[in-house]
């Protein structure tokens, strides 16, 4: 199993595109595997037989892991019954993401009922067992797992039992990753979103006869947080061992909602590309997120990134970074609002922003002055109009 990224750990083979037996040309397209925000193909290494597929669809594999043999025809390859990590010697990080049984000093339990609690996760030391002298058998193992899914650990009634997905899995491992390793500070503004408003309504026909899909306030927004990024460049940048990198590129990832989880497609160097081009790359990354076809760099190469609730009639919200970066911005939704204008009072749309920051890198102050800046592309009809070409 090849590392794509590095934060990946392990991959979910989709499917495989040889037989065993089948020959096989070295850089050929072998199998496909899925991590937490991609699929990716596995290319032969090597030319000559498929004699072993020891990891078939559906499984799950950690990185480094052998998922197949080629060889030549005749030739006798090595399965091992446990699979462990190809290299020599794993690193602690492999070793811990292996499922082990717990409590298996504590109790009496047959072999195979130990290899079914190491595969399921299962606590042996909560299993009863029936076997002689209370030796806890397969069964015993297989009785608990079909109890615990009829009920929660406090006796409740479970209607259904979702599986977790590899997907959902590593994506809570992330985010949990990066609350606990980032300082992070979440700011809210409420800003005017008149300008907005009509520059959509304005620009609406041009770009869906253009890009063939229609202009959204989200497009219009990578746009105007590209420009605030370019005018802070510490906002766009990423904290390493070696110090606080201010990265060239300004590289927007844009939130978006699939079956599979939450993806983050990349609209690259989004500061020089013109609106049309945005809509465009959103269109087809999002249809591709959808479909699971993006590439690693299609979402591993942001330097910021934005997410929009405002179609779930969310007003504000506390959003998680995506490390690396330091920065990542919620919208919520446009609502019309009475508001103060001079002495007198109007109705507005207005909008919600919530801008989480790594505190680390950046200061209150220059945050606060990003998102101000943005804010202010956003209210100015020529800044907006500038920004947006």
């Amino acid at each position: 199993m090849p590392k794509m990224g590095l934060t990946m750990t392990k991959g979910t083979m989709v499917r495989w595109f040889k037989s065993e037996g089948e020959g096989v040309e070295k850089g050929e397209k072998l199998a496909l595997f899925e991590t937490e925000q991609v699929t990716a193909d596995v290319a032969a290494p090597a030319s000559g037989t498929l004699l072993k597929i020891v990891s078939p669809a559906k499984s799950t594999v950690l990185v480094g892991q052998v998922i197949a043999y080629i060889g030549q025809p005749g030739e006798t390859v090595p399965v091992p019954s446990s699979q462990a990590p190809a290299s020599a010697a794993p690193t602690a990080e492999v070793r811990m993401a292996q499922p082990q049984p717990v409590g298996t000093s504590e109790v009496r339990a047959t072999p195979e009922a130990k290899r079914l609690a190491a595969e399921k996760g299962t606590d042996l030391a909560r299993v009863k067992g029936t076997g002689s002298d209370g030796m806890i058998t397969e069964e015993d193992v297989k009785a608990f797992i079909l109890e615990a899914k009829s009920k929660t650990q406090t006796g409740l009634r479970v209607r259904e039992v979702v599986p977790l997905s590899e997907t959902r899995r590593i994506i809570g491992k992330r985010l949990n990753s990066s609350l606990n390793t980032m300082a992070q500070v979440t700011l809210v503004f409420e800003a005017d979103a008149s300008e907005m408003v009509k520059l959509r309504e304005a620009r609406l026909p041009e770009v869906e006869a253009k890009a063939g899909v229609r202009l959204t306030y989200t497009d219009i927004l990578v746009k105007a947080v590209a420009r605030g990024l370019r005018e802070f460049p510490m906002m766009n940048s990423a904290l390493e061992d070696d110090g606080i990198k201010l990265i060239d590129e300004v590289n927007i990832g844009v939130a978006v909602a699939t079956e599979r989880g939450l993806i983050v497609p990349v609209v690259r160097n989004a500061d020089t590309t013109d609106l049309v081009g945005v809509v465009t790359a959103m269109k087809d990354m999002a249809a591709r997120g959808r479909a699971g076809k993006l590439t690693l760099k299609e979402v591993t190469s942001g330097t910021f990134t934005i997410t929009n609730l405002g179609m779930t009639a969310v007003d504000s919200f506390t959003p998680i970074i995506n490390p690396p970066q330091v920065g990542i911005l919620g919208v919520g939704r446009i609502v019309k609002k009475p508001v103060a204008v001079g002495d007198a009072v109007e109705i507005r749309p207005r909008i919600t922003f919530s801008l989480t920051f790594d505190h680390r890198v950046v200061d209150g102050f220059t945050a606060a002055e990003f998102l101000r800046k943005v804010v202010e592309i956003l209210e100015s009809s020529e800044k907006l109009s500038e920004t947006a070409r």
